[in-house]
């Protein structure tokens, strides 16, 4: 049989290695079963779905999203070193540095938002904008760390994990848990690994362009795939049964099932030249677009009408800094990235909502910090340095109040003054949305019970519908 496809045993089984482990990774530690949605909750979930929109490199909030007049009228004013409650930062003096953009208010709610996201203000009306988030490290590792796993310096199960471990997927046939990342993004696959977390819920990373997942197109005919799959599965079974069901052994056999789905669906899934000409030029996407950011938000949106339950895509544009983290060059740089997000994002809030999708997707738009309310080089510098004490982030869709403002930060944007929401808050009130208490959300490992927000975090119930 497999001479005659010229298919020899030992590529054979390559393949099938491929097709499990190519997509989906090798982290194996652990595998609970079935990972088909069923009534999962812990109370009335408001949403069903999730997608993460992370700006990787930490975007300024006093550019975007929290207005501050002072910094206009104190340009260049020194406000001294900073004080012994303020650790971490330079002992310099520090220089005011105004915001390079003006602000205008949503026409609807009156949320202010700078000219870097025009699009985006005139979709704030949906959106409940927090202008008080604040994290507990400043370097982009340990900061990118907590915001996708609660943890700043210790590889933890990410998000997604959490949310698909707690959830499953509405849709068998594809991972429940998907990451569109163009480029890698600081600490690599561990912003979305399961890590001791059953295997089958760690993030499958879709890379736009011509091959968006390793091992799509079968080696072997559909019919005759099939039957190798099915024996595979039959060994595999029978020598998991023989090793008292171990979970690395079972999470590996999984592996397989959903790559399988993945060969089935995921093409068309993430082809999104089967949008109409209206839809892609509603997103700025061109025809054969396949790695703009336009492109991406398409491809999330298909997920989710898909079934799969958490989408991340990630705007990590190329290199090291060649993305928000440009601003230590020059804030200016702000301009080249926003400009890829805007219209794509207001797109897709404007889709969701008329294809009935608004109401049980959760839009979660973030970044790992701020920057600093002054200049990051001195009197008349361009920069701003990294500012985890006080940023902006923003939830919109399923069971989410519209048009609000949360929080507030002092007149310069240094410190939160008002309704402080760190990252444990924020991961809180996403799993709250989903229908999961975050205090009962674990999982046993090492002889600890473990949890996303490890044993802090409140719900900011004043940000639900």
């Amino acid at each position: 049989m497999f001479k005659k496809h010229n298919i020899t045993r030992r590529n054979a089984l390559g393949a099938f290695a491929g097709t499990g482990l190519g997509v989906l990774g090798s982290n194996t530690r652990c595998f609970s079963g079935s990972t088909t949605s069923g009534n999962r909750t812990h109370h009335q979930a408001k949403a069903k779905h999730v997608i993460v929109l992370y700006m990787s490199g930490g975007f300024s909030h006093v550019d975007t999203f929290d207005p501050k007049p002072r910094l206009l009228r104190d340009h260049d004013t020194s406000i001294g070193p900073p004080s012994e409650a303020e650790p971490n930062q330079p002992k310099k003096d520090r220089y005011l540095k105004a915001a390079n953009w003006r602000y205008s208010r949503n026409r609807k709610c009156g949320t202010e938002v700078s000219d870097l996201f025009p699009h985006l203000r005139e979709t704030m009306h949906e959106v409940a904008l927090i202008r008080s988030m604040h994290s507990d490290h400043r370097d982009h590792g340990e900061a990118t760390l907590q915001l996708h796993t609660g943890s700043t310096n210790t590889p933890m199960p990410s998000l997604g994990a959490w949310l698909n471990y707690g959830l499953g997927t509405e849709n068998d046939k594809l991972p429940g848990h998907v990451v569109i990342s163009e480029h890698r993004p600081y600490n690599g696959p561990m912003v979305w690994d399961a890590n001791f977390l059953p295997a089958v819920h760690a993030g499958v990373r879709v890379l736009p362009g011509d091959a968006p997942l390793p091992y799509l197109k079968p080696e072997s005919p559909a019919k005759l795939q099939d039957l190798e799959l099915d024996l595979l599965d039959t060994l595999n079974k029978r020598h998991l049964q023989r090793r008292n069901n171990d979970a690395r052994l079972a999470g590996r056999r999984e592996t397989f099932r959903t790559a399988r789905g993945l060969q089935e669906l995921a093409p068309g899934v993430l082809d999104i030249s089967q949008e109409t000409k209206e839809t892609l030029a509603l997103y700025g996407a061109k025809a054969g677009d396949k790695t703009s950011y336009a492109a991406q938000c398409l491809m999330a949106r298909r997920l989710i009408e898909a079934g799969v339950r958490f989408v991340e895509v990630i705007d990590a544009v190329g290199a090291c800094r060649d993305n928000w983290d440009a601003a230590h060059r020059d804030i200016a740089s702000h301009a080249k990235y926003a400009k890829r997000v805007d219209k794509p994002i207001a797109a897709l809030i404007g889709d969701l909502k008329q294809r009935g999708l608004f109401d049980e997707t959760l839009l979660v738009f973030c970044t790992e910090f701020g920057r600093t309310p002054w200049a990051q080089d001195g009197k008349g510098s361009k920069s701003r340095n990294h500012h985890p004490a006080a940023f902006s982030s923003w939830l919109a869709g399923g069971g989410v109040k519209r048009g609000m403002v949360y929080g507030k930060t002092d007149d310069i944007g240094n410190h939160v003054e008002e309704n402080a929401v760190h990252m444990h808050d924020f991961h809180a009130t996403i799993l709250h949305l989903l229908g999961l208490d975050h205090e009962r959300l674990t999982f046993r490992y090492a002889g600890r019970d473990f949890r996303l927000t490890d044993v802090h975090g409140h719900v900011v119930k004043e940000l639900l519908a």
